[in-house]
């Protein structure tokens, strides 16, 4: 299997090295993951200049390519111009930092899985929720055991994959559940800076609850969550309602 290995905190990311050593039990790996952190860079895609591209070698383990763009670069450029052969599996993480809920929206991480179902290939995004200490060995060693239960994916799937605080203990097991809509709870802190502007910090708390199991409540409960996405955004459903309205009659 030729698998991609991308992900958003950069090429020198803790968590990056450690899905490294693991996915390399399924096959042949390509490393090209940004040159600084893109967190929060959700879908961008470099356009109006050209895109940096410099080799990066990781002591022990990888020659990657260091890409000076955001993680959707990243797979669109290895995909069609740095890597010989067709890609099988595009893998994104390890996030530092959990991508549930509206975050999937924001997310560089998501991105760059869901930028490789466009391509027609099969991706996981992987995130490890944010602690102090941050375990990406262990969080690699639940990911792949995961990962092995998805395969084989099919062109296109793109699944979001979150490992909860492993401070708490080990998790629970596994569970398939949506995406929460619901948000978080957000504000902005104001501070002045200087006699003339005032910056604002965003800063949130807990995540607004939902009438049903989702994916934030879920990873509070100790459970590694498993969401599926589609990469078409079209609400099929109203699309069929409007076009009785606006489209007139058919001739």
């Amino acid at each position: 299997m030729r698998i991609l290995l991308t992900n958003d905190d950069g090429i020198l990311a803790p968590g990056l090295a450690a899905l490294y050593k693991k996915l390399t039990e399924l096959g042949e790996v390509t490393v090209a993951a940004p040159t600084h952190p893109q967190s929060g860079a959700s879908h961008s895609v470099t356009f109006f200049e050209p895109l940096g591209c410099t080799q990066v070698e990781i002591p022990g383990l990888f020659v990657g390519y260091s890409v000076h763009g955001s993680p959707a670069d990243c797979v669109k450029l290895a995909a069609m111009q740095l890597h010989d052969e067709p890609i099988d599996l595009v893998v994104a993480g390890i996030n530092n930092g959990a991508n549930v809920g509206i975050n999937v929206y924001y997310s560089g991480t998501v991105a760059a899985a869901m930028e490789a179902a466009f391509l027609g290939i099969p991706s996981v995004a992987l995130s490890l929720a944010a602690e102090r200490e941050m375990d990406f060995d262990r969080a690699a060693e639940h990911g792949l055991d995961v990962l092995k239960q998805l395969l084989p994916l099919q062109k296109g799937d793109v699944i979001n994959v979150n490992v909860p605080r492993l401070s708490q203990g080990e998790p629970k097991g596994v569970r398939v559940v949506p995406q929460a809509t619901g948000g978080f709870h957000e504000y902005y802190i104001p501070q002045k800076n200087g006699a003339s502007e005032t910056v604002f910090q965003l800063a949130g708390g807990a995540y607004r609850p939902d009438a049903i199991p989702v994916d934030t409540a879920t990873l509070s409960e100790q459970y590694i969550t498993v969401t599926p996405l589609l990469a078409d955004m079209t609400d099929h459903e109203k699309t069929r309602a409007l076009k009785t309205r606006l489209d007139g009659p058919q001739s």
